[in-house]
C-alpha cells in the first residue's frame, strides 16, 4: 500500500508543477522540460506520468476544471435573477485565484483552437456551463426580471458578455478594476430587465 499512496502523492506533486508552470507562463510555456524544472526533477519522471505534452495539457485541463467547479459558488436559494448574478461574479477575476484561473482559461484558447481533442474538450466545458446558467435564467425569465426571449440566446449572450469582461480585465486590470466590473455586469444586468 505505500508504494500506490506514493505514487498518487508524486502525482499530485506534478499536477501541482503543472498548475505553477500553467499560472507563470500560460499553456505556452506547458512543456515537460518546464514541469520536470519547477519540480526539480527529470523529464522522465514527468513523462512516467504524463507521456506526452498532449497529455499534460489535457491534464492541464482537466485540473483547471476541477478549479472552477470547486470556485462556483452555492448561488442564493431565493433564485433568479440574484442567484444568476452571483453565477456570473463567480467567474470574473476579482482575486487572485479568480486572476490565475481566468489567465489559465484564455491561454488554453490557442491549443484548444489548434487541436481536435482539445476543441472538443472546450466545447463540451461551455456546453456544461451555460447548462448550469440555463435554470437560473429560466428562474428570472419566470420571475419577470429578464425578457421572455429564448432562454438558450440569453445565456450564450450573458456568458459572452462575461467573457468579455474577463479578457478585458487581464490585459487591463487598471482600467478594469473590481468594481468596475461588478459595476458593468450589474449594469448589464438591469439593462435587461423589462420595464
Amino acid at each position: 500500500m505505500p508504494a500506490k499512496l506514493d505514487h498518487e502523492a508524486r502525482r499530485r506533486d506534478v499536477s501541482a508543477a503543472v498548475w505553477r508552470v500553467l499560472a507563470a507562463e500560460g499553456f505556452g510555456g506547458l512543456t515537460l522540460r518546464a514541469v520536470a524544472t519547477e519540480l526539480n526533477a527529470t523529464t522522465g519522471l514527468v513523462t512516467h506520468y504524463f507521456p506526452s505534452k498532449q497529455a499534460l495539457i489535457v491534464h492541464a485541463l482537466e485540473l483547471a476544471e476541477a478549479s472552477t467547479r470547486s470556485r462556483a459558488p452555492v448561488v442564493d436559494a431565493a433564485g433568479g435573477l440574484e442567484a444568476l448574478r452571483q453565477a456570473l461574479t463567480a467567474v470574473l477575476p476579482l482575486t487572485p485565484e479568480g486572476i490565475e484561473i481566468n489567465r489559465v482559461w484564455v491561454s488554453s484558447w490557442d491549443a484548444a483552437l489548434a487541436n481536435p481533442e482539445l476543441h472538443a474538450m472546450e466545447k463540451a466545458r461551455y456546453r456544461r456551463w451555460r447548462a448550469r446558467l440555463k435554470p437560473l435564467v429560466e428562474q428570472a425569465q419566470a420571475d419577470g426580471d429578464l425578457p421572455p426571449d429564448n432562454p438558450d440566446d440569453l445565456v450564450a449572450a450573458l456568458a459572452a458578455f462575461t467573457h468579455g469582461l474577463v479578457v478585458q480585465a487581464l490585459f487591463d486590470p487598471k482600467t478594469f478594476t473590481h468594481k468596475r466590473l461588478l459595476r458593468l455586469l450589474h449594469s448589464h444586468l438591469e439593462a435587461l430587465t423589462p420595464r
